[in-house]
């Protein structure tokens, strides 16, 4: 089977790893310093902090902007459903913005139009957590000024993007948003296995995420209630949580940082494939809005269901058949049960439902052959056809 994605290891992550295990310090120790200074170097933030997962690095920063109860969150439908999850985790509620048909990332319009009902019935978001579907950036510029006018802060739910750039300048240096988040899980651009950072220029907010993601412990005297007791002392100045990320994950993730660029480029050159040899099937190819370069985390097709076509089901299915793992990215989270029980009801998003019922993701990850991605467009082409 093809997969979808796909990690890359090389002897020199195994090497890189293998100096931690053989070192003083597992976790804790010098290598995770490294890794957040080597990525906010390169995304151009003041600050970065290494989390035990993307979803742990959504959870902190919705505490470091004191998201609680009575509070809201909005993101888009079309997301995995840890960017909801995250406002759930610190007792607020979610509510969702539709889609842009085109780039499938929050619609700016939608965004706006929401805010002017929501300013008229005082349930204005405290934040709203935009998603840069398969590496393409939001409309950031848009959403900030926006921000401005209505006083919400902005989490950029970076997780596909790393390595992507928006108005020319690198995804992740938090000029338009308060807090912008990544992920390393294996199918992303890089991997520490599991993992996530949390990016931010702000100090105040750098220093509530560092708490936060260790027990809300500290060591700093300037911070601590009164004089420490000696040089063992520390104390717990917040209710935080075990979020940190080990020595191990870290080495893993600074040795692939080295190949970032390279990556990008060899998904742009498979999705510049994709694009030539797909042209003239009667699907619907990612479009690239010229503000963007994306990291091309996905590249997702719409298979049109009108009628006398082949289904998306059915097209999954026979690819699957095939020895060719497409997926489905995303389920709208506003249908999940979970979310249903909340009151929403399809129909609330229907460019994020139009979208859901023909998507279909192609296999894409840098180790892709040319065989391979061949295998996966003939395969297409024949179902599709028939």
């Amino acid at each position: 089977m093809i997969p979808y994605g796909r990690q890359q290891i090389v002897q020199a992550d195994i090497d890189a790893v293998v100096d931690v295990l053989r070192s003083d310090f597992l976790t804790q120790g010098p290598v995770v310093p490294q890794f957040e200074s080597t990525v906010a170097q390169r995304v151009g933030s003041a600050y970065g902090f290494a989390v035990s997962s993307a979803t742990a690095a959504l959870h902190v920063a919705c505490l470091a902007l004191d998201l609680g109860e009575g509070d809201w969150l909005w993101t888009s439908p079309i997301t995995f459903v840890a960017s909801a999850n995250c406002a759930l985790y610190c007792g607020a509620k979610v509510d969702f913005v539709d889609i842009d048909p085109r780039t499938y990332n929050m619609s700016v319009e939608a965004l706006e139009k929401k805010l002017e009902v929501a300013k008229k019935i005082g349930r204005l978001p405290k934040v709203v957590v935009p998603v840069h579907f398969a590496g393409q950036s939001c409309d950031m510029r848009g959403i900030r000024a926006l921000a401005e006018v209505y006083g919400f802060k902005i989490i950029e739910d970076a997780s596909h993007a790393i390595g992507g750039t928006y108005l020319g300048e690198p995804v992740g240096n938090c000029r338009y948003s308060d807090i912008v988040v990544f992920s390393f899980h294996p199918v992303k651009i890089i991997t520490t296995a599991e993992g996530g950072m949390a990016m931010t220029n702000d100090p105040q907010l750098a220093r509530r995420i560092g708490l936060l993601r260790s027990h809300g412990i500290t060591r700093d005297r300037a911070v601590m209630t009164h004089e420490p007791d000696g040089p063992w002392y520390y104390q717990q100045v917040e209710l935080g949580f075990n979020y940190r990320m080990t020595d191990i994950q870290a080495a893993l993730g600074l040795s692939q940082m080295a190949r970032l660029d390279e990556y990008v480029a060899a998904r742009h050159s498979l999705a510049n494939r994709y694009d030539k040899l797909l042209e003239d099937l009667a699907i619907v190819r990612p479009w690239q809005h010229p503000d963007a370069f994306s990291a091309y985390h996905l590249f997702t097709v719409r298979i049109s269901n009108r009628p006398g076509n082949r289904s998306r089901r059915a097209v999954f299915e026979a690819m699957r058949e095939a020895g060719v793992g497409v997926n489905v990215h995303y389920i709208p989270v506003h249908l999940q049960p979970y979310f249903s029980a909340m009151g929403f009801r399809s129909g609330d998003f229907p460019n994020a439902e139009c979208y859901y019922s023909e998507a279909l993701t192609l296999p894409l990850y840098p180790t892709l052959s040319t065989q391979q991605q061949d295998t996966v467009v003939s395969s297409l082409r024949e179902v599709v056809k028939a």
